[in-house]
């Protein structure tokens, strides 16, 4: 068994009242929350899914096109069950600290299901303000369930029933984009790896944090996914990049937050855009938020559909394997 590393969690900082942050979680001055206030009170897509096809088709569309991110209602997962969802979540980080580190992942040995921290390659970056728990939720036959956290005992039913239920919204807003783009609707699910597609959970854990204003839960960053379907809790963090302005995303109720990721802009040819965000801190409540990355396996190649290319319309990304793309984004190399 690889050596787990033994390091600071967020949550143990802040458990221990902390009153300044540690240096190593100031962000230069260009990146701080105070020097780069959001926009309030935008208007966002909301999208129901109850509603006429062809209008549902456009407005998904315009909102992949324009923003790269949207909340869709009428999705159909039980209140409760998100409720559930979150408890467990919950539960696991209120754990003895001693219990959630025998889950430790080891990502320097490219390990990362697990409990983590993100830890940083150079001394002059700077760290996130967050703890959070991975693991892989399909397809069945990659899914390491030693790695699902034993406590709270509903854990694993509760996640596997969210899951089935992400599987479905998964599908129909894959269709709906196709379609967008003039497609049949099973086009982009067969170039993402039809049945295969990975479903990854991530629960983030944003602890209260005594200086917000210089801190960063996540740096801005687009998600390497395809899709990215979220459920966050009632504090207020999450930002998206638009108009050259940072714009602040209000909590909805029974809203699931989609993000268009990177290898649906590749396989779109930028018709759609990988959205930008980045999430902030609370001093005094803690955030959470529950991500579900929708990938392809790391063997398939994603590139722009040949459907969408032409003299007038040439290629704008290079085509190579979902593998490659993973390690060219996590060091950092030019894609």
């Amino acid at each position: 068994m690889p050596k787990k590393m033994e390091m600071e969690r967020i949550q143990t900082l802040a458990i221990n009242n902390v009153m300044e942050l540690p240096p190593q979680f100031i962000r230069p001055e260009n990146e701080r929350p105070e020097n780069t206030k959001a926009v309030e009170r935008v208007t966002f897509p909301i999208i129901s899914l109850s509603q006429q096809h062809n209008n549902l088709v456009k407005e998904i569309t315009k909102a992949a096109s324009e923003w790269g991110f949207f909340l869709i209602t009428d999705h159909g997962i039980s209140p409760t069950l998100i409720q559930r969802l979150q408890e467990v979540g919950e539960e696991f980080f209120a754990l003895p600290q001693k219990e959630k580190e025998a889950y430790a992942n080891v990502p320097s040995i490219g390990s990362f299901e697990g409990y983590g921290t993100k830890m940083t390659k150079n001394l002059e970056d700077k760290l996130e303000w967050v703890d959070y728990y991975f693991h892989l939720m399909a397809p069945p036959s990659k899914v390491n369930l030693d790695m699902w956290p034993k406590s709270p005992p509903s854990y694993r039913e509760v996640t596997q029933e969210y899951n089935r239920e992400i599987l479905r919204v998964k599908d129909k807003v894959l269709e709906l984009l196709s379609q967008g783009l003039g497609l049949e609707g099973n086009v982009l699910k067969s170039s993402l790896g039809g049945e295969e597609i990975e479903t990854e959970m991530k629960i983030n854990m944003y602890p209260p944090c005594p200086q917000p204003e210089l801190a960063l839960g996540v740096e801005p960053h687009t998600d390497m996914s395809a899709l990215t379907l979220l459920i966050p809790n009632e504090v207020p963090g999450l930002q998206v990049w638009k108009d050259n302005n940072w714009i602040a995303v209000d909590y909805l109720q029974k809203g699931l937050f989609v993000h268009v990721g990177d290898q649906l802009e590749v396989l779109s040819n930028g018709k759609y855009k990988s959205v930008l965000h980045r999430s902030l801190v609370n001093k005094e409540r803690k955030r959470m938020s529950w991500a579900v990355f929708i990938v392809p396996p790391h063997e398939v190649v994603v590139g722009p559909l040949p459907q969408l290319i032409n003299e007038q319309n040439p290629p704008k990304f290079s085509t190579k394997t979902y593998a490659e793309y993973r390690y060219r984004k996590f060091n950092k190399l030019p894609q």
